[in-house]
């Protein structure tokens, strides 16, 4: 290795999204806290949502969100590419276009000057492409690299999606395969195969633009983007939010087949248990496979959509994203809320 090259994730205790914390101790973090009223905030923090929503007209809504992260991968500029696309995913899911980002930045002082270029420009690269901008931002000393944006979109106050609208008898499309957690462990412990890694990156660096841009022109009654709390977390939070069930077709679920054979050997991401404390209560498994399971609770970086679409349009929808995202699923249904348990592996 080069004098001024620099093996990021070595820095880092956990990678991406991984090192989000659990949503069942963020939620004791948040209980308590007064939430100020104002008939103008759509979408707040009281909400188990992606990101807040501002009506500003009749005609414009503000999408505000944060996210940032610890390296994922190596290579400063990937890493800053990763880290852009995770943060701006919150925006396309909630219906809105990303306009104006600030980087948020934690670097050791130690690290070369030009790896944290490489970072800053991986960002910017990945936000032109999204058709917004970077503003500014605000940086830190830390021991830990970190990486993210804070991102603010528009969106129709009419038009905002939540994950908290799903409908029974909505098909649920997601638009990315699941592993990503799984894989970045594996190349951690330098058990990933090339092609593994290739598939990875690809992935966490594609945007939902396509997704949203094709979603808006449907029914979509709610939507999220499943990150760090795994399908399974954020399935659950849309049930929870929406008052319904939902019935989930594990066979129907594109599963990383290096991550599936990973999963039974056991390499897995400390959060994939946290995503399951949380989460496990509410599902009935079925007749599930544990590493199948598991897989359900990875937790994942600039993850897929996953919508409720009015049955009426699904097929349409589908269809479209056939030709846009990296992989269209129908995965299962929404249900009327039975009073048990809220999500079905069948």
């Amino acid at each position: 290795m080069a004098e001024n090259e620099v093996k990021l994730t070595k820095l880092a205790k956990c990678a991406g999204c991984g090192a989000k914390v659990g949503a069942g101790v963020l939620s004791q973090m948040l209980e308590g806290i007064r939430v100020h009223q104002d008939p103008n905030l759509l979408v707040g923090f009281d909400k188990s949502d992606d990101a807040s929503v501002y009506k500003v007209s009749d005609d414009l809504a503000l999408v505000q969100t944060v996210d940032f992260f610890p390296p994922i991968a190596d290579d400063p500029y990937l890493f800053g590419q990763i880290a852009a696309t995770n943060a701006l995913s919150d925006v396309y899911a909630m219906g809105g276009e990303p306009k104006l980002c600030l980087n948020i930045m934690a670097v050791p002082e130690s690290m070369p000057k030009d790896a944290v270029h490489q970072m800053l420009r991986g960002g910017y690269d990945k936000v032109y492409e999204a058709g917004a901008l970077i503003t500014g931002g605000h940086s830190i000393l830390d021991d830990e690299p970190k990486y993210g944006l804070a991102v603010t979109g528009f969106v129709h106050p009419d038009r905002v999606l939540t994950n908290s609208g799903a409908k029974p008898g909505d098909v649920l499309l997601f638009t990315k395969p699941l592993g990503i957690g799984v894989l970045s462990t594996a190349q951690k412990a330098e058990m990933l195969s090339p092609e593994g890694e290739v598939l990875a990156y690809r992935l966490m660096t594609t945007l939902n633009k396509s997704a949203r841009d094709a979603m808006v022109k449907y029914r979509v009654h709610a939507c999220t983007d499943v990150t760090g709390f795994g399908l399974l977390g954020h399935a659950c939070e849309m049930a929870q939010g929406s008052d319904v069930d939902l019935e989930l077709r594990v066979a129907d679920i594109d599963l990383i087949p290096e991550a599936a054979s990973l999963a039974q050997m056991g390499i897995l991401p400390a959060g994939m248990y946290r995503n399951r404390t949380f989460a496990e209560p509410e599902v009935d498994p079925g007749e599930t496979e544990l590493w199948q399971q598991d897989l359900l609770y990875d937790p994942q970086t600039a993850g897929g959509l996953l919508m409720a679409v009015d049955p009426a349009d699904a097929d349409a929808l589908y269809q479209e994203l056939k030709a846009c995202v990296p992989s269209a699923q129908r995965i299962g249904t929404v249900l009327p809320h039975g009073g048990g348990r809220r999500i079905f592996l069948r």
